[in-house]
């Protein structure tokens, strides 16, 4: 039996801006800044890149200011994406109410978001790999600590969810015409 798709997207909160994504993980040093440079590169080749803002935070402040991790940045650049732009930023509450779509690489950054949100957002609080459709309820794991095989396989699970995120945004922003 094949899983229940993902729920659709919420709409944009403010029609005719551009839709606006935050990509969340705990320290903003690894998996939200690589899932950000990844899913910029997707929007950018489906022309998206002006319709969709995305950016990155960490719900934690150990890596505030701070580059991409060396190794993410590495695992990027072997396929060549460039993550040396990236700073480390911590999530802001307000934040909540300015985003459209909150995409938490794990169940523990979900709960954490869902917790400093109103109950109105909750719908605009999500797993990346649930909208990515990897499943229901997958996570990107977190490869701090880890050797480069780790955040290859992280890269993997990102670079396969960005595109299916992509062509849900589409479906969202461009509908077809009846």
């Amino acid at each position: 039996m094949a899983p229940a798709p993902a729920p659709p997207l919420p709409p944009p909160r403010e029609p005719g801006t551009p839709y606006r994504i935050c990509l969340v993980c705990l320290g903003n040093y690894c998996r939200s800044p690589m899932a950000d440079t990844v899913l910029r590169g997707a929007l950018k080749q489906a022309g998206l890149d002006r319709a969709v803002v995305v950016d990155s935070a960490g719900t934690g402040d150990w890596h505030v200011g701070q580059p991409m991790n060396r190794m993410a940045r590495e695992a990027l650049a072997r396929r060549g994406y460039d993550g040396s732009a990236h700073r480390g930023r911590q999530l802001r509450r307000p934040w909540i109410a300015e985003r459209d779509l909150f995409l938490a690489m794990d169940a523990a950054n979900l709960a954490d978001l869902r917790q400093m949100a109103e109950s109105a957002d909750g719908d605009r609080i999500r797993l990346f790999g649930e909208v990515g459709g990897l499943s229901r309820t997958a996570e990107i794991p977190d490869p701090y600590g880890g050797d480069a095989g780790e955040f290859d396989r992280v890269l993997d699970l990102i670079t396969t969810a960005a595109p299916v995120i992509v062509g849900r945004l589409i479906d969202l922003l461009e509908p077809t015409a009846p």
